[in-house]
């Protein structure tokens, strides 16, 4: 049954990476062509409809983890996947740019699917098998992003609505698949009474701030998050301007970047974890992020993004890693809470990093945000590092 259900939350997870990979080769010409502006306007635009996103997802992540360790898993993936196929819906349709500001603040009160699969798969999951079950749902997140740009480029030659209608079918299929066969995994004698003192993200990341061993594990991931998002916030942006790559040249890109996650996450990340440890493999992962994020920043050439590629795809141990490390200290009642902080952790990082990025592209230049990326994930180590392992 535990083999199963991880199944089942692989693919709900690849199902909905698919939905939000396929529409940003496209979301620069979709911008400009209901009027945000010239190249630097609509990135500028791309950046506050991320952190409106990203700032109901602070504010509801927890929320939505505390629900989850009260009512259990099943429905509330069930309101995120609806909730996400109302919001492709809408900006499949919408005749003003402004109005997809919109779409992602209702995206962004329920959440996407990744957290409480998360939690579900600990709630199957002995803990010294999370970290690998955590890489299982990464590397169908990139699966999911193999087929997504890629998918969205070619598409995109259709229209930059076109990948929004995809977008919106994948994500209704994912909820009927989820609403038919997705199953419960929170036993009812294991749930936990809801309190607002602990599910906003003060009062849980205060409660979550007291276990000392957890508190240093989750600054150094926020550290690699805040990082990480200069590729979604720049990426389609900063080769389009440094490299004159086409909407389809950028979902390549991203479909390569995919395999290559998809590879460490479902085959490296396992041996990895047990020859070195969750501690140890996550320094190697941001040990290999810094030196790609410094190689991205000096580049100069189209081709050698390949092969920063393949190196930040270590980077990928980071995130199941240090899950592991927290979910192990935390007993069953509060996976949900735990889940729901590191996505407030996530999106908190998104509201930060995504104007701060584009305003480094803007005003200083295309490789700015690489450079400030390599930074925060060097910093990450020595805090990562100085965590104890008992």
């Amino acid at each position: 049954m535990p083999r199963t259900s991880v199944v089942f939350f692989m693919l709900v997870v690849l199902i909905d990476s698919i939905g939000f990979g396929i529409i940003i080769p496209v979301m620069p010409s979709l911008l400009r062509q209901l009027g945000a502006g010239d190249a630097r306007h609509a990135i500028a635009f791309g950046g506050v409809l991320t952190f409106g996103y990203a700032i109901m997802q602070f504010f509801c992540a927890p929320i939505v983890g505390a629900l989850s360790d009260r009512f259990g898993r099943r429905p509330v993936l069930l309101a995120s996947m609806l909730a996400f196929a109302l919001d492709y819906a809408l900006m499949a349709v919408v005749p003003y740019y402004w109005m997809l500001f919109i779409g992602r603040l209702i995206a962004g009160i329920t959440g996407a699917c990744y957290p409480t699969a998360n939690a579900a798969i600990a709630d199957v999951t002995p803990p010294e098998q999370r970290a690998k079950n955590f890489g299982l749902t990464g590397m169908a997140f990139g699966i999911g992003f193999i087929l997504g740009p890629l998918a969205g480029g070619w598409i995109g030659t259709l229209g930059p609505r076109a990948p929004f209608v995809a977008a919106a079918i994948l994500a209704t299929l994912n909820f009927v698949y989820g609403l038919l066969v997705v199953p419960e995994t929170l036993a009812a004698d294991k749930r936990r009474a809801f309190t607002f003192a602990t599910a906003n993200p003060f009062g849980a990341l205060r409660d979550i701030a007291r276990l000392r061993e957890i508190r240093g594990v989750l600054v150094a991931l926020f550290l690699w998050q805040l990082a990480f998002q200069a590729l979604p916030s720049t990426w389609a942006y900063f080769t389009q301007a440094a490299f004159g790559w086409t909407s389809s040249a950028v979902g390549t890109s991203m479909a390569f970047s995919g395999v290559m996650m998809a590879v460490v996450l479902g085959a490296v990340i396992g041996p990895a974890v047990k020859r070195f440890g969750e501690r140890r493999a996550a320094v190697i992962g941001l040990s290999m992020g810094t030196i790609a994020y410094l190689w991205y920043a000096f580049a100069s050439a189209g081709w050698m993004l390949y092969v920063g590629m393949a190196m930040w795809a270590l980077g990928s141990l980071v995130t199941p890693s240090c899950n592991a490390l927290m979910s192990a200290r935390l007993g069953p009642k509060r996976q949900g809470e735990l889940q729901g902080i590191v996505g407030a952790s996530f999106s908190l990082s998104a509201v930060i990093a995504p104007i701060t990025m584009s305003q480094l592209f803007t005003h200083v230049g295309p490789s700015a945000p690489w450079l400030v990326s390599a930074l925060l994930a060097c910093v990450a180590i020595p805090v990562l590092a100085a965590t104890t392992a008992r």
